[in-house]
Protein backbone atom coordinates (compact mmCIF):
# COMPACT_ATOMS: atom_id res chain seq x y z
CA UNK A 1 0.00 0.00 0.00
CA UNK A 2 2.82 2.39 0.84
CA UNK A 3 4.49 1.64 -2.49
CA UNK A 4 1.27 2.35 -4.38
CA UNK A 5 0.74 5.54 -2.39
CA UNK A 6 4.29 6.72 -3.08
CA UNK A 7 3.88 5.92 -6.78
CA UNK A 8 0.66 7.91 -7.01
CA UNK A 9 2.32 10.82 -5.23
CA UNK A 10 5.23 10.82 -7.68
CA UNK A 11 2.82 10.61 -10.62
CA UNK A 12 0.85 13.58 -9.31
CA UNK A 13 4.03 15.58 -8.87
CA UNK A 14 5.17 14.67 -12.39
CA UNK A 15 1.79 15.60 -13.86
CA UNK A 16 1.86 18.89 -11.96
CA UNK A 17 5.36 19.67 -13.21
CA UNK A 18 4.35 18.89 -16.80
CA UNK A 19 1.26 21.11 -16.61
CA UNK A 20 3.25 23.93 -15.03
CA UNK A 21 5.84 23.66 -17.79
CA UNK A 22 3.15 23.67 -20.50
CA UNK A 23 1.41 26.67 -18.91
CA UNK A 24 4.68 28.58 -18.67
CA UNK A 25 5.59 27.73 -22.25
CA UNK A 26 2.16 28.90 -23.45
CA UNK A 27 2.53 32.19 -21.59
CA UNK A 28 6.00 32.73 -23.05
CA UNK A 29 4.70 31.86 -26.53
CA UNK A 30 1.97 34.49 -26.25
CA UNK A 31 4.35 37.10 -24.83
CA UNK A 32 6.82 36.42 -27.63
CA UNK A 33 4.30 37.35 -30.32
CA UNK A 34 3.03 40.29 -28.29
CA UNK A 35 6.51 41.79 -28.01
CA UNK A 36 7.15 40.98 -31.68
CA UNK A 37 4.08 43.05 -32.66
CA UNK A 38 5.10 45.87 -30.33
CA UNK A 39 8.63 45.80 -31.77
CA UNK A 40 7.31 46.18 -35.31
CA UNK A 41 4.92 48.93 -34.26
CA UNK A 42 7.68 50.91 -32.59
CA UNK A 43 10.23 50.30 -35.34
CA UNK A 44 7.92 51.28 -38.21
CA UNK A 45 5.60 53.72 -36.44
CA UNK A 46 8.01 55.83 -34.42
CA UNK A 47 9.59 57.50 -37.51
CA UNK A 48 6.16 58.97 -38.31
CA UNK A 49 6.01 60.86 -35.02
CA UNK A 50 6.81 64.53 -35.43
CA UNK A 51 5.32 67.88 -34.54
CA UNK A 52 3.52 67.97 -37.90
CA UNK A 53 2.04 64.51 -37.30
CA UNK A 54 0.17 65.81 -34.23
CA UNK A 55 -0.61 69.35 -35.41
CA UNK A 56 -1.27 69.38 -39.18
CA UNK A 57 -4.01 68.10 -41.45
CA UNK A 58 -3.37 65.39 -44.08
CA UNK A 59 -1.78 66.43 -47.35
CA UNK A 60 -3.23 65.60 -50.80
CA UNK A 61 -2.38 62.16 -52.26
CA UNK A 62 1.22 61.88 -53.39
CA UNK A 63 2.41 64.90 -51.43
CA UNK A 64 4.71 64.21 -48.47
CA UNK A 65 4.31 65.90 -45.11
CA UNK A 66 1.22 66.85 -43.18
CA UNK A 67 -0.21 65.01 -40.21
CA UNK A 68 -3.23 63.25 -38.77
CA UNK A 69 -4.49 65.74 -36.21
CA UNK A 70 -8.03 65.52 -37.57
CA UNK A 71 -8.02 61.74 -37.14
CA UNK A 72 -6.64 62.02 -33.60
CA UNK A 73 -9.32 64.51 -32.56
CA UNK A 74 -12.05 62.56 -34.37
CA UNK A 75 -11.06 59.30 -32.69
CA UNK A 76 -11.13 60.94 -29.26
CA UNK A 77 -14.54 62.51 -29.91
CA UNK A 78 -16.17 59.35 -31.25
CA UNK A 79 -14.68 57.15 -28.51
CA UNK A 80 -15.80 59.62 -25.84
CA UNK A 81 -19.34 59.73 -27.25
CA UNK A 82 -19.45 55.93 -27.47
CA UNK A 83 -18.28 55.66 -23.86
CA UNK A 84 -20.92 58.13 -22.68
CA UNK A 85 -23.60 56.10 -24.45
CA UNK A 86 -22.42 52.54 -23.87
CA UNK A 87 -20.93 52.51 -20.36
CA UNK A 88 -23.98 53.80 -18.41
CA UNK A 89 -26.29 51.46 -20.33
CA UNK A 90 -23.97 48.51 -19.76
CA UNK A 91 -23.54 49.21 -16.04
CA UNK A 92 -27.29 49.64 -15.49
CA UNK A 93 -28.05 46.47 -17.46
CA UNK A 94 -25.44 44.49 -15.51
CA UNK A 95 -26.79 45.86 -12.24
CA UNK A 96 -30.30 44.76 -13.19
CA UNK A 97 -29.12 41.25 -14.06
CA UNK A 98 -27.16 40.83 -10.82
CA UNK A 99 -29.34 42.67 -8.31
CA UNK A 100 -32.94 42.75 -9.57
CA UNK A 101 -33.65 40.43 -12.51
CA UNK A 102 -31.39 37.52 -11.56
CA UNK A 103 -33.26 34.40 -12.78
CA UNK A 104 -36.31 36.12 -14.26
CA UNK A 105 -37.42 35.57 -17.86
CA UNK A 106 -36.41 39.10 -18.82
CA UNK A 107 -32.94 38.62 -17.32
CA UNK A 108 -32.46 35.41 -19.33
CA UNK A 109 -33.50 37.26 -22.49
CA UNK A 110 -31.07 40.12 -21.76
CA UNK A 111 -28.21 37.66 -21.18
CA UNK A 112 -29.05 35.84 -24.40
CA UNK A 113 -29.07 39.06 -26.45
CA UNK A 114 -25.88 40.23 -24.72
CA UNK A 115 -24.08 36.99 -25.62
CA UNK A 116 -25.19 37.34 -29.24
CA UNK A 117 -23.96 40.93 -29.43
CA UNK A 118 -20.62 39.95 -27.88
CA UNK A 119 -19.92 37.45 -30.66
CA UNK A 120 -21.53 39.45 -33.48
CA UNK A 121 -19.12 40.65 -36.21
CA UNK A 122 -18.51 44.37 -35.92
CA UNK A 123 -19.26 44.89 -39.60
CA UNK A 124 -22.80 43.58 -39.02
CA UNK A 125 -23.29 46.20 -36.31
CA UNK A 126 -21.98 48.83 -38.69
CA UNK A 127 -24.50 47.79 -41.37
CA UNK A 128 -27.27 47.81 -38.74
CA UNK A 129 -26.49 51.37 -37.66
CA UNK A 130 -26.18 52.37 -41.30
CA UNK A 131 -29.71 51.12 -41.89
CA UNK A 132 -31.34 52.69 -38.82
CA UNK A 133 -29.41 55.98 -38.60
CA UNK A 134 -27.26 56.82 -41.61
CA UNK A 135 -29.93 56.23 -44.25
CA UNK A 136 -32.73 58.08 -42.40
CA UNK A 137 -30.37 61.01 -41.76
CA UNK A 138 -29.26 60.96 -45.43
CA UNK A 139 -25.59 61.11 -44.52
CA UNK A 140 -22.68 59.70 -42.53
CA UNK A 141 -21.92 61.19 -39.13
CA UNK A 142 -19.72 60.89 -36.09
CA UNK A 143 -22.84 60.23 -33.99
CA UNK A 144 -23.61 57.12 -36.06
CA UNK A 145 -20.05 55.91 -35.54
CA UNK A 146 -20.31 56.49 -31.79
CA UNK A 147 -23.59 54.56 -31.65
CA UNK A 148 -22.04 51.61 -33.51
CA UNK A 149 -19.09 51.52 -31.11
CA UNK A 150 -21.43 51.89 -28.12
CA UNK A 151 -23.41 48.82 -29.24
CA UNK A 152 -20.13 46.87 -29.27
CA UNK A 153 -19.24 48.15 -25.78
CA UNK A 154 -22.57 47.48 -24.08
CA UNK A 155 -22.46 43.64 -23.86
CA UNK A 156 -18.86 43.65 -22.60
CA UNK A 157 -19.66 46.14 -19.82
CA UNK A 158 -22.95 44.39 -19.02
CA UNK A 159 -21.49 40.94 -18.50
CA UNK A 160 -18.46 42.23 -16.61
CA UNK A 161 -20.64 44.29 -14.26
CA UNK A 162 -22.94 41.35 -13.62
CA UNK A 163 -20.10 38.94 -12.85
CA UNK A 164 -18.38 41.43 -10.56
CA UNK A 165 -21.54 42.20 -8.58
CA UNK A 166 -22.18 38.47 -8.13
CA UNK A 167 -18.88 38.27 -6.27
CA UNK A 168 -20.11 40.65 -3.54
CA UNK A 169 -21.06 38.56 -0.46
CA UNK A 170 -24.73 38.73 0.45
CA UNK A 171 -23.69 39.37 4.05
CA UNK A 172 -22.54 42.86 3.06
CA UNK A 173 -25.91 43.63 1.47
CA UNK A 174 -27.79 42.27 4.47
CA UNK A 175 -25.67 44.27 6.89
CA UNK A 176 -26.30 47.51 4.99
CA UNK A 177 -30.02 46.79 4.71
CA UNK A 178 -30.18 46.02 8.43
CA UNK A 179 -28.88 49.54 9.11
CA UNK A 180 -31.87 50.95 7.23
CA UNK A 181 -30.19 51.87 3.95
CA UNK A 182 -32.41 51.63 0.85
CA UNK A 183 -31.44 49.00 -1.67
CA UNK A 184 -30.31 51.47 -4.35
CA UNK A 185 -27.94 53.07 -1.86
CA UNK A 186 -26.60 49.65 -0.87
CA UNK A 187 -25.74 49.03 -4.52
CA UNK A 188 -24.07 52.43 -4.94
CA UNK A 189 -22.22 52.69 -1.64
CA UNK A 190 -21.43 49.04 -0.89
CA UNK A 191 -21.59 46.83 -3.98
CA UNK A 192 -20.09 49.24 -6.51
CA UNK A 193 -17.31 50.26 -4.14
CA UNK A 194 -16.48 46.63 -3.46
CA UNK A 195 -16.04 45.75 -7.16
CA UNK A 196 -14.83 49.08 -8.52
CA UNK A 197 -11.60 47.59 -9.83
CA UNK A 198 -13.34 44.81 -11.74
CA UNK A 199 -15.95 47.13 -13.22
CA UNK A 200 -13.25 49.56 -14.30
CA UNK A 201 -11.40 46.69 -15.97
CA UNK A 202 -14.55 45.80 -17.88
CA UNK A 203 -14.97 49.38 -19.08
CA UNK A 204 -11.34 49.49 -20.18
CA UNK A 205 -11.70 46.21 -22.04
CA UNK A 206 -14.69 47.62 -23.86
CA UNK A 207 -12.82 50.83 -24.75
CA UNK A 208 -9.79 48.81 -25.87
CA UNK A 209 -11.97 46.70 -28.14
CA UNK A 210 -13.66 49.61 -29.89
CA UNK A 211 -10.43 51.63 -30.12
CA UNK A 212 -9.25 49.52 -33.04
CA UNK A 213 -12.58 48.90 -34.79
CA UNK A 214 -12.63 50.05 -38.40
CA UNK A 215 -15.46 48.21 -40.17
CA UNK A 216 -18.34 49.88 -38.25
CA UNK A 217 -16.86 53.33 -38.88
CA UNK A 218 -16.64 52.72 -42.63
CA UNK A 219 -20.43 52.37 -42.68
CA UNK A 220 -21.23 55.13 -40.20
CA UNK A 221 -18.77 58.00 -39.73
CA UNK A 222 -16.91 57.34 -43.02
CA UNK A 223 -13.97 59.79 -43.05
CA UNK A 224 -13.09 63.47 -43.31
CA UNK A 225 -9.65 64.95 -44.14
CA UNK A 226 -10.56 68.26 -42.51
CA UNK A 227 -11.42 69.59 -39.08
CA UNK A 228 -14.86 68.58 -37.89
CA UNK A 229 -16.45 69.04 -34.46
CA UNK A 230 -20.03 68.53 -35.62
CA UNK A 231 -21.22 65.03 -34.61
CA UNK A 232 -23.81 65.12 -37.41
CA UNK A 233 -21.15 65.33 -40.12
CA UNK A 234 -18.65 62.72 -41.44
CA UNK A 235 -15.72 62.50 -39.04
CA UNK A 236 -12.16 61.39 -39.64
CA UNK A 237 -10.65 58.73 -37.34
CA UNK A 238 -7.30 57.05 -37.00
CA UNK A 239 -8.92 53.66 -37.62
CA UNK A 240 -10.24 54.52 -41.08
CA UNK A 241 -7.06 56.47 -41.83
CA UNK A 242 -4.97 53.36 -41.15
CA UNK A 243 -7.26 51.38 -43.47
CA UNK A 244 -6.89 53.91 -46.28
CA UNK A 245 -3.21 54.72 -45.84
CA UNK A 246 -2.02 51.12 -45.42
CA UNK A 247 -3.31 50.20 -48.89
CA UNK A 248 -1.95 53.30 -50.62
CA UNK A 249 1.07 53.22 -52.97
CA UNK A 250 2.75 56.13 -51.15
CA UNK A 251 5.54 55.37 -48.68
CA UNK A 252 4.75 58.47 -46.63
CA UNK A 253 1.13 57.38 -46.15
CA UNK A 254 2.14 53.85 -45.16
CA UNK A 255 4.57 55.28 -42.58
CA UNK A 256 1.77 57.43 -41.18
CA UNK A 257 -0.45 54.33 -41.00
CA UNK A 258 2.16 52.63 -38.81
CA UNK A 259 2.38 55.78 -36.70
CA UNK A 260 -1.40 55.87 -36.23
CA UNK A 261 -1.40 52.21 -35.18
CA UNK A 262 1.36 52.87 -32.64
CA UNK A 263 -0.52 55.91 -31.32
CA UNK A 264 -3.70 53.89 -30.74
CA UNK A 265 -1.69 51.19 -28.94
CA UNK A 266 0.05 53.70 -26.69
CA UNK A 267 -3.27 55.43 -25.96
CA UNK A 268 -4.93 52.22 -24.81
CA UNK A 269 -1.88 51.31 -22.72
CA UNK A 270 -1.74 54.75 -21.06
CA UNK A 271 -5.48 54.69 -20.29
CA UNK A 272 -5.16 51.27 -18.68
CA UNK A 273 -2.21 52.29 -16.51
CA UNK A 274 -3.83 55.53 -15.33
CA UNK A 275 -7.11 53.77 -14.53
CA UNK A 276 -5.31 51.03 -12.59
CA UNK A 277 -3.46 53.61 -10.50
CA UNK A 278 -6.66 55.54 -9.81
CA UNK A 279 -8.57 52.40 -8.82
CA UNK A 280 -5.79 51.19 -6.50
CA UNK A 281 -5.71 54.56 -4.75
CA UNK A 282 -9.50 54.61 -4.39
CA UNK A 283 -9.52 51.12 -2.90
CA UNK A 284 -6.68 52.06 -0.53
CA UNK A 285 -8.57 55.10 0.71
CA UNK A 286 -11.72 53.01 1.12
CA UNK A 287 -9.91 50.42 3.21
CA UNK A 288 -8.45 53.12 5.44
CA UNK A 289 -11.92 54.47 6.15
Amino acid sequence: MRRHGGLRHRLRKAANAIMMALSGASALFGLFWLFWILKDLIHKGLPAFSLAFFTKLPTPPGMAGGGLVNGIVGTLLITAMATLIGVPVGILAGTYLAEYGRQSALAHAVRFVSDILTSAPSIVIGVFVYAILVQPMKGFSGLAGALALAIIMIPVVTRTTEEMLRLVPNALREAALALGAPYWKVILRVCYRRVLGGMTTGVLLAIARVAGETAPLLFTSLNNPYWNFNPLEPTGTLNVTIFNYAMSPYDDWRTKAWGAALLITLGVLATTIVARIAVSRTQRLGSQR
